[in-house]
């Protein structure tokens, strides 16, 4: 199967940046795509990014689009989320998750396997 740990969430000003790892171990070679979601208490789930398992295809949610940019280490198996110009309203837990479907997108449903999460707080 396919394990995910996600690093690097923390408390940060508004305006900072934090990047955020996604660890993939496993048989991380059935992977697709990894995506990035995020989860406000009380909230639902929402898409932020994705990338290719070759890295060559990404997209990001309307409300990141200009501010966080996601990439992959093949060598590492690990995906990154650099996160600037953060702003109070990207607080929420950050869980990173894979699919092993060809036509996924942006739908939680669509991925199999989930990181544990971990926290973002962005004061004012």
């Amino acid at each position: 199967q396919v394990q995910l740990v996600e690093s690097g969430g923390g408390l940060v000003q508004a305006g900072g940046s934090v990047r955020l790892s996604c660890a993939a171990s496993g048989r991380t070679g059935s992977i697709y795509r990894i995506g990035w979601f995020r989860q406000a208490p009380g909230k639902e789930r929402t898409f932020v990014a994705y990338i290719s398992a070759s890295g060559k295809s990404t997209r990001y949610a309307d409300s990141v689009k200009g501010r966080f940019t996601i990439s992959r280490d093949n060598a590492k198996n690990t995906v990154y989320l650099q996160m600037n110009s953060q702003k109070p309203e990207d607080t929420a837990v950050y869980y990173c998750a894979a699919t092993t479907t060809l036509y996924s997108g942006t739908s939680p449903n669509e991925y199999d396997y989930w990181g544990q999460g971990t926290q973002v707080t962005v004061s004012s």
